[in-house]
Order: structure tokens, then C-alpha cells, then sequence
């Protein structure tokens, strides 16, 4: 788990992002790996965010007759249903770490310090205590070739540098090529 702490609660997303990646020792995404944010950020490569103006919420959902009707929808069901997973990890971390359920009675950097050490100790947890498992359904890693994000780092040559317009152009064929596997998936 990467944390970043020591920013207000009202510093924008894509703000804070940003910084975390920035950093001598940031955010590292790994290779052929991405994260999943929310509709506040825009789709970029490294970084899946949904379909902004289709359904979303897991409740919209919900229901005989609410399936999803086309790619998009189906992506962000699914999207969403990751999303609450993640959200699920943060209530554990909360459960743990009772202290985080209310404003702590700190100064602001005490408190981003106790976030960090906190995390670190969850981490430690999470790796060497196997009595601290928590159910985490399987995935299927396999992937068609079309819903692979092109590769711009290759390691034996220098990076090929995109504008933000081509790198959101190639993440929305990303996406776009992720949704219609699916599509395919769920209607065979």
C-alpha cells in the first residue's frame, strides 16, 4: 500500500496525484500494471478511470432489469464493483486503526506521521502475519492482446515522450478495447 500523507482533505485528487508522482521516491506504478481512479481524474495511461456520463454506482445497478445495456455500462459496473473493494480495505484499515474513525486530537503533521507509521504497520501485518488474511476473490490475469495498454517503456531505449492528448487518446482505446472484452465475455 502506497500512502502519501501530509495533504489537507480539500487538495484536489489529480493535485495530489500528481505530487505522489513527482517525488524523488513517489508513486511507482509497475509494468503492465495500472490503478483504478475515479471519475475526477481523467483516463490516462497507468491510470483506468470510468465512462463519465453512463452509469456507475453499484445501486444503479441494482434490481431485475438494471443490467447493463452496452460496453460502457458493463465497464463501469465493473469498475465500480473494484472500487468497492478498495473501499473495503480502507474500512479495514479504519477497523484496525480505531483512532482514524474520528479527527485524532493532534497537529496536522502529527497526524500525517501517525498515518504513515500506521500503514507501515498494516503493511508488516499484511505480509508476515498469516493469521491477518482477509478474503480477496480471485482475478483472471489472462488478457486478450487488444485490451493491453501499448508499452512505451521499453527499458532498452529511451522513453517516447506523448503529449497528454496522444497518452488520453491511447488510454481511451484502452479502455474502450477492456469494455468490448467484456461485452464479448458476458454475451458468450
Amino acid at each position: 500500500m502506497y500512502v502519501l500523507s501530509g495533504w489537507e482533505g480539500s487538495a484536489h485528487d489529480s493535485k495530489v496525484l500528481s505530487d505522489a508522482l513527482a517525488r524523488k521516491n513517489g508513486l511507482k506504478v509497475p509494468q503492465g500494471k495500472y490503478y483504478l481512479v475515479d471519475c475526477g481524474f481523467p483516463n490516462r495511461r497507468k491510470f483506468l478511470a470510468p465512462y463519465r456520463g453512463v452509469r456507475y454506482h453499484l445501486q444503479d445497478f441494482a434490481g431485475h432489469g438494471n443490467d447493463p445495456e452496452n460496453e460502457k455500462e458493463l465497464f463501469n459496473l465493473r469498475h465500480a464493483s473494484l472500487r468497492n473493494v478498495i473501499e473495503r480495505i480502507f474500512g479495514i484499515f479504519k477497523s484496525r486503526f480505531t483512532i482514524f474513525k474520528s479527527a485524532p486530537p493532534f497537529l496536522f503533521k502529527t497526524q500525517a506521521e501517525l498515518v504513515l507509521t500506521c500503514a507501515a504497520l498494516h503493511n508488516f501485518l499484511r505480509k508476515e502475519c498469516r493469521s491477518d488474511e482477509f478474503p480477496v476473490e480471485p482475478t483472471d490475469e489472462s488478457s486478450s492482446s487488444s485490451s493491453v495498454l501499448p508499452n512505451y517503456e521499453d527499458n532498452d531505449h529511451e522513453p517516447i515522450v506523448q503529449t497528454q492528448e496522444q497518452e488520453r487518446e491511447d488510454a481511451n482505446i484502452w479502455r474502450t478495447n477492456i469494455g468490448s472484452d467484456m461485452w464479448k465475455n458476458a454475451n458468450n
